[in-house]
């Protein structure tokens, strides 16, 4: 089966991007034939760049492109503002342009919110009503879409498939390559700077943190950025609670162009990861916190209380005292630390490692294929 991607794709900075090369190496492992068109700055095997975000004519050029590859679906990996100005609106014209050539279109929605703004509702509509199938990657997002779709036949295009991870071993002496001493724990905030996050939660209370915990060395760690220049006065603003921080000796932070190699690598040197997002859809930051096996100190949003439910990873945090207390207790007791980690380890490999998606991907394809007529035995050639 030949499957065509649209997606942002490495080493474009994205989490759609590395969302889509480690769904299509895995689609690959399992013998599909997968090209990728991307927007300009993608670039692998098989990835054609043929747009950029802003492009009037943007779903002319992935159209145009596409269907030279001659797939049997297209995958459309949907964020917005990806696709376009106006919430990324050119995506509803490329997916009417396959419709009309009969190419059948399966819409990953990575952003579903629990209450779906009048803005993504338009655009969310037009994609689940000419889309063959939609994927979301939470349980609660396809309750959400219940809420605002009632006829029978749209619902039933909706398919939970959970975001991918990786299984993975942790990078050797990572601490070391830090500059970090082995006996020091490290909480780790990770990721592109944004309000949502609530980093700066963290490191208002990080002194009253190293107040509580007097048995070992410990340091927090945050590492990240800005894309491109949005949301540069809060990195600013993170970074003046950091110097006027009375614990600011023990506060490392990580800038810079993080490669795949350096993100595993803080990601293994941590014993911690905190998560106090304010709002939070699907994080793949997450998955590759269970990849790595870490255990996690989250805010309590539905999205993260259901995940800590259900992997039992970590600890969710409504209060300010929480957050201290919860840290502090992982922290100090190595059962509880390792119990959190076996847990995400487990959960990795028995519901989300990347082949197990993959598959689920597949049997989602296989529905919306053209049934062929003939009755006798056929051979398919990928």
């Amino acid at each position: 089966m030949r499957i065509g991607f649209i997606s942002t794709y490495p080493p474009i900075e994205c989490g759609i991007a590395t969302y889509t090369q480690y769904l299509t190496d895995a689609l690959r492992d399992q013998k599909m034939d997968i090209y990728v068109v991307s927007h300009r700055g993608g670039n692998g095997k098989n990835v054609f760049t043929a747009f950029d975000y802003e492009d009037g004519d943007l779903a002319e050029k992935a159209f145009s492109m596409m269907t030279r590859l001659t797939p049997d679906i297209v995958h459309i990996q949907h964020e917005f503002g990806l696709y376009g100005k106006h919430y990324g609106v050119s995506v509803i014209p490329l997916i009417l342009k396959f419709r009309l050539a009969g190419i059948p279109v399966v819409t990953t929605l990575h952003t579903v919110y629990s209450e779906v703004s009048r803005e993504h509702l338009v655009i969310i509509s037009s994609i689940i009503e000419n889309s063959d199938a939609i994927i979301v990657h939470e349980t609660y997002q396809l309750e959400a879409l219940k809420h605002y779709f009632k006829k029978k036949s749209l619902v039933d295009k909706i398919h939970v498939v959970p975001h991918g991870a990786r299984e993975i071993k942790p990078v050797k002496n990572a601490k070391a390559g830090l500059g970090i001493p082995d006996n020091t724990k490290v909480v780790l905030m990770l990721g592109y700077f944004r309000p949502t996050k609530g980093f700066e939660r963290i490191i208002r209370l990080w002194s009253r943190i190293v107040e509580r915990h007097k048995t070992n060395d410990i340091m927090l760690m945050v590492a990240g950025k800005t894309r491109g220049i949005e949301y540069r006065d809060y990195r600013n603003m993170l970074f003046n609670e950091i110097n006027s921080s009375p614990a600011s000796d023990s506060i490392k932070v990580i800038r810079g162009q993080i490669s795949q190699d350096s993100f595993d690598t803080i990601l293994s040197a941590s014993d911690i990861v905190a998560l106090p997002y304010s709002i939070s859809s699907q994080s793949g930051i997450i998955a590759h916190c269970l990849a790595f096996g870490k255990p996690i100190v989250t805010s309590n949003t539905p999205v993260m209380a259901s995940l800590i439910k259900e992997t039992g990873s970590g600890m969710v945090c409504n209060t300010d005292e929480e957050y201290i207390n919860n840290i502090d207790l992982i922290l100090s007791d190595d059962n509880l630390r390792k119990k959190f980690s076996n847990n995400a380890l487990r959960y990795v490999g028995n519901n989300i490692a990347w082949p197990k998606i993959a598959g689920r991907h597949i049997e989602i394809y296989k529905t919306i294929v053209e049934p062929s007529v003939l009755r006798i035995d056929t051979i398919w050639m990928d």
